[in-house]
């Protein structure tokens, strides 16, 4: 859960406008999939990790969309960084915290950590601790589908889908069918 889910299990939101359809959302994850490719030269050492929960199908339909270009496909992993944030204590008085995945590792591969919106940039500084306890990377470079600004820690994504200046009143929702059964990027207004 990012920051902004945890405001959105807070506060109700008003949806104002559509941003992405589910066409745009996969015509940018075709982008996406060539620019990792053009980037790493090919596959060969990287791994997509998704941060749970909307990072991971997006992980796994990058991968999909690798294998229809270059014929081969990245590792995928599943990131549960629950015990790695820092407002633990404010998304929910007995916060859910599932088993973890089975171990694997990242020792010296090329991981392109994978989320749905960068905000403040404290879910990828949890993600960036939670990494670490599969291995020490090679490289670990960041992809989002939407980059929507007011950052309070110095992180960038290496990969952004689409840049969305908004208000610290608005809200972007990323609602994707495998975890939403709906497909499309919402801008929201808290009330």
């Amino acid at each position: 859960m990012n920051p902004e889910s945890a405001v959105n299990a807070k506060q109700a939101v008003r949806e104002k406008y559509q941003l992405m359809s589910a066409a745009e959302i996969d015509r940018t994850l075709v982008r996406l999939a060539n620019e990792i490719l053009e980037r790493h030269q090919g596959i060969q050492n990287v791994v997509l990790v998704g941060v749970r929960r909307r990072g991971v199908p997006l992980a796994e339909r990058l991968a999909r969309k690798i294998l229809s270009i270059e014929k081969a496909t990245p590792g995928v992993e599943t990131l549960d960084i629950t015990f790695y944030r820092d407002d633990l204590s404010t998304v929910a008085q007995k916060p859910v915290v599932r088993e973890a995945p089975a171990g694997y590792s990242v020792e010296a591969k090329d991981v392109v950590l994978v989320d749905d919106v960068l905000y403040t940039g404290r879910t990828t500084r949890a993600a960036l601790d939670a990494l670490l306890a599969h291995g020490r990377p090679r490289k670990v470079e960041l992809l989002v589908l939407i980059d929507r600004g007011h950052r309070e820690l110095p992180i960038e994504a290496t990969f952004v889908g689409r840049t969305v200046q908004t208000t610290s009143a608005e809200v972007i929702e990323v609602r994707l069918t495998e975890v939403d059964q709906q497909e499309r990027v919402m801008m929201c207004e808290r009330v």
